[in-house]
């Protein structure tokens, strides 16, 4: 990824010098893939920085974690004043927040740069979301946004705002991308053994839904993966071992949306799913003991298939939705101001989870930057309604047939809880406040001469448990 960045950026017309503390790979760089460029290798640290043109602009790629404390510890001895290291791995925005403070303190600038598309998009154009010392911005910002990909005649990179928020939304991306991936693998199986259909029948559905609400990077490389067979002459993807991987920041994600108290439900069930699929001999057992439906339609084929499309579609609305509710959440946690229709374009292209759905997200935002939910924009209204039956009976079907669906069955259910004006916490209230007198607020209008509205109250449940109440707990 490290070289495509720099072939790209040659490209553009900019000098890079690369550094790699194996210098062998940087000499056969050197000799291959940037022979006859206008890039410059360094064998040293050293030599590195004393051939960058002041402010020095220095893009990390490594591992993260300490590996990126330990590469920026050897910059930092032979930096000066104003000089500026840009972090494009995947680190946990902490880490950033924390490196922008210690770096500026030394009088130097750092940027936690969100960087998207894999070696493709390094290469050609990925996303790219730089967060971190404002001062940077005024000098990365034509490099950055001519070597991120253009969507529209627009750059797919913009300034995200304060320390940590560039990596913040690379995080927020990447678990939506959780979501989408685990979507579309719940689609595939429901067409697989719910409908009994081969690897080439549902990669013509998957060719089918891109060309209409689902055109989008993962259902176009799903279509094809469903189509690249082995040597045999059978779909490879049927080979493959099915035990998911992760890297963390689908975890991180989750985590987060914990920490900030936000429904983020859909990204959740994604990383949980790949953890149970990671159980694969446990569940191997488990399979010859437990009982449940053999997998069984006997409706209209295509009516379903085409539900099956809504409910996708439905369910990555409801992904988004929280996602960006998320963000909101954190924006105002780390006293961020970020700009959610310029998120929603750095997202358009380049990276994963580039699609035609996000120029809706950008223009709901650019229509009303203020908005509270997706859900509340015309355009969602109207799709969500307009998927709505489909999506209920595509969840119910998957049911009945034993097909798990966490991230379908999860998006209805925030659904139908967000859009419930009143739900049964109540009686959730009233039993912590019964078992640990934790005290509960009554409904507007209810209150009378012995529990009161705007206040805490704490009840005597069972005549047993006396007046004092413990400490209110935030809900």
């Amino acid at each position: 990824m490290g070289q495509n960045l720099i072939l790209n950026m040659n490209d553009k017309g900019f000098t890079v010098c690369a550094y790699n503390r194996t210098t062998s790979k940087v000499d056969d760089f050197m000799a291959h893939e940037a022979k006859d460029t206008n890039i410059v290798g360094a064998h040293s640290i050293e030599e590195f920085v004393a051939k960058l043109k002041r402010p020095r602009k220095m893009i990390i790629l490594v591992k993260a974690g300490p590996a990126v404390d330990a590469f920026i510890d050897q910059l930092t001895p032979h930096l000066e004043k104003g000089d500026i290291i840009i972090d494009g791995g995947n680190s946990h925005y902490p880490d950033s927040i924390r490196r922008t403070k210690a770096l500026e303190e030394k009088g130097l600038l750092f940027v936690g740069a969100g960087v998207s598309g894999g070696e493709e998009g390094a290469r050609h154009g990925p996303s790219i979301m730089p967060g971190g010392s404002e001062a940077a911005w005024p000098h990365l910002k034509e490099i950055l946004q001519k070597t991120a990909a253009q969507s529209d005649g627009e750059a797919c990179c913009e300034w995200v705002g304060g320390t940590g928020s560039g990596h913040y939304v690379k995080m927020v991306h990447n678990g939506i991308e959780y979501g989408d991936m685990q979507l579309i693998c719940e689609a595939y199986d429901i067409l697989k053994r719910g409908l009994g259909m081969s690897a080439t029948e549902i990669a013509d559905v998957f060719e089918k839904w891109n060309k209409g609400v689902l055109d989008s990077f993962l259902i176009e490389i799903t279509r094809d993966i469903l189509r690249f067979n082995d040597v045999d002459g059978k779909p490879l993807v049927e080979k493959i071992m099915d035990s998911a991987g992760q890297k963390g920041t689908g975890r991180w994600t989750a985590i987060d949306a914990l920490d900030l108290g936000q429904p983020l439900t859909l990204i959740g069930e994604a990383v949980f799913a790949r953890c149970l699929s990671a159980m694969r001999d446990e569940r191997g057992r488990a399979s010859k003991v437990l009982a449940g439906p053999t997998p069984k339609f006997n409706g209209d084929k295509q009516q379903f298939i085409d539900d099956l499309e809504q409910a996708l579609y439905a369910s990555k609305i409801i992904s988004y939705s929280q996602g960006f509710l998320m963000m909101n959440a954190a924006s105002e946690a780390n006293n961020w101001t970020l700009a959610y229709d310029k998120i929603a374009l750095m997202w358009r292209g380049g990276c994963i989870i580039r699609s035609v759905f996000l120029k809706d997200i950008t223009s709901a935002y650019r229509k009303n930057p203020k908005l509270e939910n997706l859900l509340f924009d015309d355009f969602f209204n109207k799709a969500i309604h307009d998927a709505q039956d489909g999506w209920r009976r595509v969840v119910a079907q998957a049911i009945l047939m034993g097909i798990p669906t966490p991230a379908f069955s999860t998006a209805l259910a925030f659904y139908d809880g967000y859009r419930t004006e009143h739900l049964p916490a109540g009686l959730l209230q009233a039993q912590r406040d019964l078992f640990g007198a934790h005290t509960f607020r009554l409904l507007p209008g209810t209150g009378g001469e012995k529990y009161k509205e705007d206040v805490d109250n704490h009840a005597d449940w069972r005549g047993t448990t006396g007046r004092v109440s413990a400490s209110t707990y935030s809900t």
